[in-house]
């Protein structure tokens, strides 16, 4: 079974950093899309920013400018660095990865555990 494993979540003040970062468990054979998502107490769940296998990246309107994706495939992670961090972005961010585990299967969607962001001010 494939696990998605989260890192970097904590407390941090308005204006400052943090880097997340979210690794395949086991063996991947290919990787899609990976995204991370974020959903703050009594809200949807909101995707936050994504990448494609092609390095093709969108982001949220909210965090443009301020948050940047990027992926290793080699070390099977993807990374969401935030940058300018207000209290707006406290949430829970979750990560979530199109996955092949075999040739002869189809990509699989699915989910890190969640780490919590909270945004000070």
């Amino acid at each position: 079974q494939v696990q998605l494993v989260e890192s970097g979540g904590g407390l941090v003040q308005a204006g400052g950093s943090l880097r997340l970062s979210c690794a395949a468990s086991r063996s991947i054979f290919s990787i899609g899309t990976m995204a991370w998502y974020r959903q703050a107490p009594v809200k949807q769940r909101e995707l936050v920013a994504a990448i494609t296998s092609g390095g093709v990246t969108n982001y949220t309107d909210s965090v443009k400018g301020r948050f940047t994706i990027s992926r290793n495939n080699a070390k099977k992670t993807v990374y969401l660095q935030m940058d300018s961090l207000t209290p707006e972005d406290t949430a829970v961010y979750y990560c979530n990865a199109d996955l092949k585990t075999n040739l002869f299967f189809a990509y699989n969607n699915y989910w890190g555990q969640g780490t919590q962001v909270t945004v000070s001010s």
